[in-house]
């Protein structure tokens, strides 16, 4: 049996939260999709709110997965190690409150969703993701593995999907906002894409007002994060997994404006 799995790129401020919330159920409904795995780590611009995770919640995610901005938002201490279907990078020191990798059901079938950081030019002090993906895969026993890799390094995230080529359903990349056209089947039947894109404005760069992000690229003092009005995107894929193998058989990405 098959069962249509949707990662959706990251959140950015209040625009992609309104365009999530309009657009996700739709989308799932379109395309028959099963479980839900959202990033959110931007929707306030640097980090999460209770409130922005619920909205997030109600739109229709499944899981709620985060990155280098996962403790953006100092108050997310307070209620992340009470909230299983949020995730923070499982190679974060264990000193951080939260999980990192978790196993959800799904009416009988059952889905491992881990949630990594990249260390290349990010988070150069995280524990190294692929010895904690093993030490993760060895806990449990789930029929699909879904793996959300916060990365700014396309080749650490290429590098992270061959070496969990086989033992984990699908791969995706997300962080650098803009989408890759590489959605491909590992040889042994991982399902992968280095960059998923984001949910937000089209016309920003990465989620921001333009302006702001060419001051800062002049050496002037961008300011507080502004977000432009207009038309947003919702950038995601879908990731076709097969119960028999716990393997992908078909990547799509999706883009919804």
């Amino acid at each position: 049996m098959l069962y249509y799995i949707l990662a959706v790129g990251d959140v950015v401020g209040e625009p992609g939260l309104r365009h999530l919330e309009k657009n996700l159920r739709p989308v799932q409904k379109l395309k028959n999709i099963s479980f839900t795995v959202v990033n959110g780590e931007n929707a306030s611009g640097v980090g999460l709110t209770r409130d922005q995770a619920e909205r997030i919640r109600d739109a229709g995610a499944d899981v709620v997965t985060l990155g280098n901005h996962a403790f953006g938002k100092i108050q997310i201490s307070d209620f992340l190690d009470d909230t299983p279907w949020i995730l923070r990078p499982a190679n974060y020191t264990g000193r951080a409150p939260g999980h990192g990798c978790g196993i959800f059901d799904l009416g009988g079938v059952s889905i491992r969703v881990l949630n990594l950081i990249g260390r290349c030019g990010l988070a150069w002090n995280a524990d190294n993701p692929f010895t904690v993906a093993d030490r993760f895969l060895k806990e449990g026993n789930a029929q699909f593995t879904l793996v959300d890799f916060h990365a700014e390094a396309t080749s650490e995230k290429l590098a992270l999907g061959y070496y969990l080529d086989g033992r984990v359903s699908a791969l995706w990349g997300t962080h650098t906002h803009v989408p890759t056209a590489d959605e491909q089947i590992y040889p042994k039947g991982t399902g992968y894409l280095t960059d998923l894109g984001m949910t937000g404005p089209i016309h920003s760069v990465l989620g921001i007002e333009p302006w702001q992000s060419v001051e800062g690229f002049l050496g002037g003092l961008p300011g507080r994060y502004k977000y432009p009005e207009g038309p947003c995107k919702m950038q995601c894929a879908i990731f076709s997994l097969d119960s028999e193998t716990g393997l992908c058989t078909a990547v799509e990405r999706v883009d919804i404006r």
